[in-house]
């Protein structure tokens, strides 16, 4: 048994005063109204709250999953984001050819099948594009599924969370019914769809938009777009927001918010392997990328990924938009749980949840996280 004593405590759903939380082995056991304790052994800390959960993160710490589909990459991924308080990701490929998908699928597979303590499954980030929206995507490789070659990539759902981010307008009819048969969950992303066309895949059963705003038509007065459908909200869809100030300017976060409501915004990060990294130019893709005021970005300064981390994120989200502490942790932890249907382990401190969690002074920034019960950062 471990336990730790919280000042405060954000279980997820409302803060509480003085609890100490008891896990045993990677489950919550108990939360109890208890006084400071006068003994050492026991962490005390200023807030604890539900670990942070990232949907969409490419690398970190000087690697990137595309240019190393391995399974040491994902460990260094996950590593290097726990000091950043996320304690469960999506590890994301960028779109690529089949043979680097195919190694990306065995190796997320293979840290599946070992419980690799914070990989939850895997998310394809094309290729099945939209050129006019493609953002850094190399253009040569965005293409048509092949159903044949893609099914061999699909099993990753028999292990964990399978993700698919595709342009609508691009993919045969049927596709999206197809891919949500394999239990895949479906976003629309890097698309140029009518508005029409984007609510027709949210009807064919896409769970979610990628990177708000960003690599998708707007919303404007005659033509609502794929802006305007993520931010219906008639059926339950899910948004993910880069809370940066660089990829949405914040009156824009402030307003989609509103419109959206934070029960349906999910905060992600869409790190590429600069975060943790001391780098300031990097390899991408076959391009070269600089670092440089909290953003990277491709010679021609188009944004290439992003260099933030969901402990930033949280801190952008209050100080930026206004949004309650409440509001942007459950953002970070239990909206992407409920996009990714695992909010009966991931996203609440309650008894018989995962006992991953992050520790935060009274700043918002990170002093401890567990992963599964265990010290993943801080001492």
């Amino acid at each position: 048994m471990k336990s730790v004593f919280a000042k405060r405590l954000f279980d997820g759903d409302q803060w509480l005063i003085n609890r100490t939380v008891t896990f045993s082995g990677n489950r919550i056991v108990s939360i109890e109204a208890t006084d400071l304790p006068k003994c050492s052994d026991m962490d005390v800390v200023d807030i604890l709250a539900p670990g942070f959960i990232d949907v969409h993160v490419n690398g970190g710490g000087g690697t990137l999953f595309n240019h190393t589909p391995t399974l040491s990459a994902l460990e260094k991924i996950v590593q290097i984001h726990a000091q950043f308080g996320t304690v469960a990701l999506m590890p994301t490929l960028i779109s690529d050819d089949y043979t680097i998908m195919s190694q990306a699928h065995d190796a997320v597979c293979e840290a599946l099948e070992q419980n690799m303590a914070g990989i939850l499954g895997l998310h394809y980030e094309g290729p099945y594009l939209n050129p006019v929206r493609k953002g850094v995507h190399n253009e040569f490789q965005l293409r048509q599924p092949n159903e044949g070659i893609l099914a061999t990539l699909l099993d990753v759902s028999h292990h964990g969370k399978l993700m698919v981010t595709l342009a609508p307008e691009q993919v045969r009819e049927g596709f999206i019914e197809w891919l949500v048969s394999h239990n895949a969950i479906v976003s629309i992303g890097h698309s140029a769809a009518t508005y029409e066309q984007a609510i027709a895949a949210v009807e064919s059963g896409a769970r979610g938009f990628t990177h708000l705003f960003n690599a998708m038509t707007p919303l404007t007065s005659r033509e609502p777009g794929v802006v305007g459908a993520a931010l219906q909200t008639k059926t339950a869809t899910w948004c993910g927001l880069i809370a940066d100030g660089h990829h949405v300017h914040p009156a824009s976060m402030r307003i989609a918010i509103a419109a959206k409501g934070c029960e349906h915004m999910m905060l992600v990060t869409d790190a590429i392997q600069s975060v943790g990294s001391n780098e300031t130019e990097m390899a991408f893709l076959g391009k070269k990328v600089m670092r440089s005021d909290g953003k990277v970005t491709t010679e021609d300064g188009t944004l290439a990924g992003s260099d933030l981390d969901m402990a930033s994120a949280v801190r952008n989200t209050i100080f930026l938009t206004g949004r309650t502490p409440a509001e942007a942790l459950q953002m970070a932890s239990l909206r992407p749980a409920e996009f990714l249907k695992i909010d009966g382990q991931f996203g609440r401190i309650k008894d018989n949840y995962r006992a991953s969690m992050v520790a935060l002074n009274n700043d918002y920034r990170v002093q401890k996280t567990w992963i599964d019960g265990h010290v993943a950062w801080g001492h």
